[in-house]
């Protein structure tokens, strides 16, 4: 690996928790968006006319937490379980179910991945040296680990494969499975799993490496004390250059 000024933690950390808020505001206008022309909340509200019309007909209510549901007697619980049923058979409300959730994962989905383009590629390219805005603010960046310059195609690795794919939408990804009850106890322990990766990355690393760095082979830097160069020829270059001034000074 090429000497590198490693960026200061603290400045990664107020780069990563501005830059956060950025993507958070940009999401969820997006989603927003997505939202309102895919016409979710009309779908949503077909399907909770139905629930009402099931909970209606048993005199229950599906929004019950697992404790209300213990604390209920022995006839209670028997209407839930039968009103839960009777949903479960009406095709259209598993119509509107299955459709909600194929909504949610594509609104989810585009509108991270909308928020992603814009400000961890667009940003980065027009900025330089894999500078977001937050990381612009703090003086901090981005080079490849014999440092060189990214590449467009470098940035966008490291952007879609690293931070939106896997460190963003496999845990997005598994939470929505949880919500709509598709996914068990497997998810949860790819989760947990790739959580404990990244923690070991980031401690154990020399330069604090999280995943879309390692994929990218990247690391973050001191822009104001780190040279970059630009292409790997005008490192070898400078390799050389070097090479011949300890060759010359060796003489003496």
């Amino acid at each position: 690996m090429y000497d590198f000024q490693k960026a200061d933690l603290w400045k990664r950390i107020s780069a990563l928790l501005f830059d956060f808020i950025l993507l958070v505001i940009v999401v969820v206008g997006a989603a927003l968006l997505l939202s309102t022309v895919l016409n979710y909340d009309s779908f949503s509200d077909e399907l909770k006319a139905i629930e009402a019309k099931y909970e209606q007909k048993h005199n229950v209510s599906f929004d019950i937490s697992s404790d209300e549901y213990d604390a209920l007697d022995e006839d209670g619980q028997k209407l839930l379980k039968d009103a839960y049923a009777d949903f479960a058979h009406d095709k259209e409300a598993v119509r509107l179910y299955d459709l909600l959730l194929n909504l949610t994962l594509i609104i989810v989905t585009f509108a991270i991945l909308i928020g992603y383009l814009l400000l961890e590629l667009v940003v980065p390219l027009l900025l330089g040296n894999g500078q977001t805005l937050g990381k612009k603010i703090f003086g901090i960046g981005v080079m490849r680990e014999d440092g060189v310059k990214l590449s467009p195609l470098l940035l966008f690795t490291r952007t879609v494969l690293g931070k939106f794919t896997v460190e963003t939408m496999i845990p997005v990804m598994i939470v929505i499975m949880f919500v709509f009850q598709v996914l068990n106890t497997v998810g949860l322990i790819v989760l947990i799993a790739l959580l404990g990766i990244q923690v070991v990355l980031i401690c154990a690393t020399t330069a604090r490496t999280p995943i879309h760095d390692k994929l990218a082979h990247t690391v973050t830097v001191d822009i104001a004390s780190q040279r970059i160069f630009d292409s790997p020829e005008e490192l070898l270059a400078y390799k050389q250059k070097l090479h011949a001034q300890q060759a010359q000074a060796a003489k003496y």
